[in-house]
């Protein structure tokens, strides 16, 4: 299925991951170990733990799995000595996972308990929309995201965002200048300074 086919969610999806895996493309070789707005991450660092999620979309969504079944298959460098590849593989296996039949009407087994797959493709897409500004940041690429894609990242995280802080996988909301647009207001929510 092409990210123009399917069902809304699966079409964001869809495009979520084009837009990462173009950002991934344009890395240079001399940008890996750069920094991200990602405290302490490096581009290496930030891809790699969007390639970790992308790996725990097919035991979770297709298989069932739970987290201690999967245990710690996907720790360490995941990326080996091709980068981009190890992204394309994983992308391209969440991406088959989600678009399996039915697959948005399953249960997947998280840290914080049973969720609706249908709520986690949402929260991936809205993972894969933010750090897809980082890595741009980071590496000197077009930071404007797609209009769509904000709006529906911010729907998604808005309920919850004030929690992910507390988390510490996220920097606490900073407040965005007077007259912000979209994407400017997801950014200052989780923590970014556009």
């Amino acid at each position: 299925m092409s990210a123009t086919e399917g069902p809304p969610l699966l079409r964001r999806h869809g495009r979520a991951l084009d837009l990462f895996t173009q950002r991934v493309h344009t890395v240079r070789a001399d940008q890996w170990d750069a920094p991200t707005p990602c405290a302490d991450w490096t581009v290496r660092d930030l891809v790699g733990h969007l390639t970790v999620e992308q790996l725990w979309v097919p035991p979770l969504v297709r298989d069932g799995a739970a987290l201690a079944d999967v245990g710690d298959s996907f720790d360490g460098d995941v990326l080996g000595p091709d980068p981009v590849a190890s992204w394309d593989t994983a992308a391209e296996a969440a991406r088959a996972a989600f678009e399996e039949p039915g697959a948005l009407e399953r249960t997947v087994h998280l840290s914080y308990g049973d969720t609706p797959a249908h709520d986690y493709c949402a929260q991936m897409i809205t993972d894969l929309v933010v750090h897809s500004w980082d890595l741009a940041r980071a590496i000197g690429a077009d930071e404007r995201l797609p209009d769509d894609l904000v709006a529906a990242a911010v729907r998604e995280v808005t309920p919850y965002a004030a929690e992910l802080s507390k988390t510490g996988l996220f920097a606490p909301a900073v407040q965005p200048p007077s007259g912000a647009d979209v994407q400017t207001k997801l950014l200052s929510l989780l923590g970014r300074t556009p």
